[in-house]
């Protein structure tokens, strides 16, 4: 892809930041470059990236939030990385939001955990902005697939309506080609492992995750199902049935089973709302981070973005709903850095259960 018309794209998908709902005029032939060019890099890359930090690691449908700098509640892990997570659900205002906050790339390096299509208005926007991201940054910026990143789902929730609407139905077929080389995983440092939905019963070793082939549509069951679309679950020991009526519940047993036989320290997911934005389950062993505040203007839940350093602490940022009208504190949210605990020791800082 023409490295200025790459330039001009993303300089046209930012040139709205602040003028919520506008759209951006792109062609349907620049568009089906993004799908294009984005689709071979991700069959280049690995299903189950390797990273290292720094990077920023988000995990939300956005919707209307405003940035509040507060005091980040921090937690350390004993290993090398850094990132920050999130679902983006065609709410593009927010997403431009979001890198206002965090910094654009490649200032920051990016992690998304999946669903950037379906229910907001600007999916197309959304997706384009970070399929020439990962175009112009393919070494800083990563996306993974949520479970709306698939046919059969984006077909009934909104996107493919806004194809039809905007452009017509071969363009949502060209997306549906590039959606199905996304990986589905990411691995930060060894230690923290990331995806959109979260364990299955199928899965014994991180291997069957990177020979998975792709291109690939999402199944009904079987691991490629689970890490898309399952959920922890506390009153579950071992595995339950989801209300969701896809895949698996799972309980804390697994979540520990999992850890120790794979020698990780996290699981970061994303794909539920969470009241404050961020939730641990398992003893902290995993985390939801969600980070769409007030999300579709039913919850009255706060976002997280969550970063992770080279030391492997994560810290939190809490991004209020808008409508909260919240008082800015525009000083410093860092926080003193404790020291590195000894080799296998996890330090934890704050008051979040």
């Amino acid at each position: 892809m023409d490295p200025s018309l790459l330039d001009d794209i993303i300089n046209r998908l930012l040139e709205v930041r602040g003028r919520v709902g506008k759209q951006v005029q792109l062609s349907e032939s620049e568009i089906r470059q993004l799908c294009q060019v984005s689709r071979e890099i991700f069959l280049q890359q690995p299903n189950l990236l390797e990273l290292e930090a720094p990077i920023k690691i988000c995990g939300f449908p956005l919707v209307k939030w405003s940035i509040v700098d507060e005091p980040e509640e921090v937690f350390m892990w004993t290993e090398n990385a850094n990132a920050d997570t999130c679902d983006i659900h065609g709410q593009y205002s927010d997403l431009l939001r979001l890198f206002e906050y965090g910094g654009l790339p490649p200032h920051a390096n990016y992690l998304f955990l999946g669903d950037y299509v379906d229910r907001g208005k600007q999916s197309l926007e959304t997706i384009c902005l970070l399929l020439a991201y990962k175009i112009k940054y393919p070494e800083n910026f990563f996306i993974l697939r949520g479970n709306h990143e698939c046919a059969s789902i984006n077909r009934i929730y909104g996107f493919y309506d806004e194809c039809k609407r905007r452009f017509n139905v071969r363009l949502w077929k060209t997306f549906t080609e590039c959606f199905n080389c996304l990986p589905v995983a990411a691995l930060v440092d060894e230690k923290i492992l990331c995806m959109h939905g979260g364990l299955s019963p199928d899965l014994n070793n991180l291997d069957q995750i990177r020979n998975m082939s792709r291109p690939t549509d999402v199944p009904d069951a079987g691991l490629l199902c689970d890490l898309l679309w399952s959920d922890p679950s506390k009153d579950v020991q071992g595995w339950g049935m989801n209300d969701r009526g896809v895949s698996f519940t799972f309980g804390a047993d697994k979540v520990t089973e999992f850890l120790q036989k794979h020698d990780l320290d996290l699981i970061c997911r994303a794909h539920q709302v969470v009241e404050d934005g961020y939730e641990f389950f398992a003893n902290r062993q995993l985390v939801t981070i969600f980070s769409a505040p007030n999300y579709c203007g039913e919850f009255d839940n706060a976002g997280a973005m969550m970063s992770v350093d080279e030391t492997l602490m994560c810290s939190f940022q809490i991004l209020k709903p808008a409508d909260k009208k919240p008082k800015l504190n525009f000083g410093s949210t860092t926080t003193t850095k404790p020291g590195n605990p000894p080799a296998g020791v996890k330090s934890f800082l704050g008051t979040k259960a």
